[in-house]
């Protein structure tokens, strides 16, 4: 939520709480992608930028694909119109989420050649690019993990320059993470997206 949204929690229990109630009721017999989308749609028909990243990034996280965004913003046209379907497009555009590129939108998940064991420093993080994807890898020994590069906020692309020692702080709205769990250790309450990986033949191969 916003701050201006916690600070009425706070002030106004007994007025905002069962707003919230409300709306988490109304949608009880909704799965929770098609409340998303739905959330997402009311965000862009309010023209509430904050809200429409936040949102569509929640919709992303719980499995809504981004077809599916891209048809839910469609079929809600005759109550949209183009103007505030082109805004919410350019806003994606901006994001530059991977999955939304024309040549991913259809694309199978697959394992990905990233980079040979030798080139990541032992008790190190490196920041890598592969196919269009930024990854942070922390390497323990023989122990990898592999996180995208994105804030699980509103998928903000963090730079190598973000790091310090094994705390990556996001840019945009200061979420901070471990690098060496993944988890959000300040501000936040999200962790990092961890992706799959492998080593074959001495190269580090991730999924996605």
């Amino acid at each position: 939520m916003s701050d201006a949204l916690n600070y009425l929690v706070a002030a106004r229990p007994d007025a905002i709480k069962p707003y919230f109630k409300f709306l988490k009721e109304a949608g009880r017999h909704l799965d929770t992608r098609t409340r998303d989308l739905i959330s997402v749609i009311t965000k862009v028909d309010a023209q509430t930028e904050g809200g429409f990243r936040q949102y569509l990034t929640r919709a992303l996280r719980n499995g809504a694909s981004p077809n599916e965004v891209l048809d839910a913003l469609l079929m809600a046209f005759p109550t949209l119109g183009l103007a505030k379907i082109v805004w919410a497009v350019d806003i994606i555009l901006d994001m530059d989420i991977p999955e939304f590129r024309p040549e991913n939108l259809d694309a199978e998940p697959r394992w990905h050649d990233v980079a040979a064991l030798h080139e990541l420093p032992d008790g190190e993080v490196s920041r890598l690019d592969c196919d269009g994807r930024g990854l942070f890898i922390y390497r323990n020994g023989d122990t990898l993990r592999v996180y995208d590069s994105r804030c699980p906020h509103q998928v903000t692309n963090i730079p190598h320059l973000a790091l310090e020692g094994t705390r990556l702080t996001c840019p945009k709205h200061h979420w901070v993470f471990d690098i060496t769990t993944g988890e959000c250790v300040e501000v936040g309450n999200r962790p990092l997206r961890q992706f799959e990986h492998r080593l074959q033949d001495g190269r580090l191969q991730v999924f996605w």
